[in-house]
């Protein structure tokens, strides 16, 4: 079983990552904190999210964007991105077994895991363009 030390500052970033459905940036993690009433640095944020991501707590996304991006679902599971409003949501399907042997294949790498981003156009930024 792993160590954790899990401080009152690790404590509350590790809270808001978990009770956030829209993957938020550390910066989005860090305005959560002050709504909740927390005076946390900067620096103890980006800490405790790589703290957290290092111990497989969250897990950290870096899907294109310049800032990354937190995750505390842990299962498997891919993402999807709005190429115009940015927003990013989860995928359930399961890589198909077909693309690890492909990549395998065309690689020579045996794969431990794959993270599908799939981007395209959300349904409200859809809903826009028809109004």
């Amino acid at each position: 079983m792993r160590h954790l030390n899990l401080t009152s500052q690790r404590q509350a970033v590790y809270d808001i990552v978990r009770e956030s459905h829209d993957h938020p940036t550390a910066a989005e993690v860090m305005n959560r904190l002050v709504e909740k009433g927390h005076n946390l640095a900067y620096g103890t944020v980006y800490n405790s999210l790589r703290y957290l991501a290092d111990k497989q707590l969250i897990r950290e996304l870096k899907l294109g964007e310049a800032a990354s991006r937190y995750d505390a679902r842990m299962d498997d599971h891919q993402h999807i991105i709005c190429e115009r409003c940015g927003a990013v949501d989860e995928v359930m399907s399961h890589v198909p077994e077909q693309w690890m042997e492909a990549v395998a294949k065309e690689t020579g790498y045996t794969i431990g895991h794959a993270h599908v981003v799939f981007g395209g156009i959300c349904s409200a930024c859809q809903n826009k363009a028809v109004n």
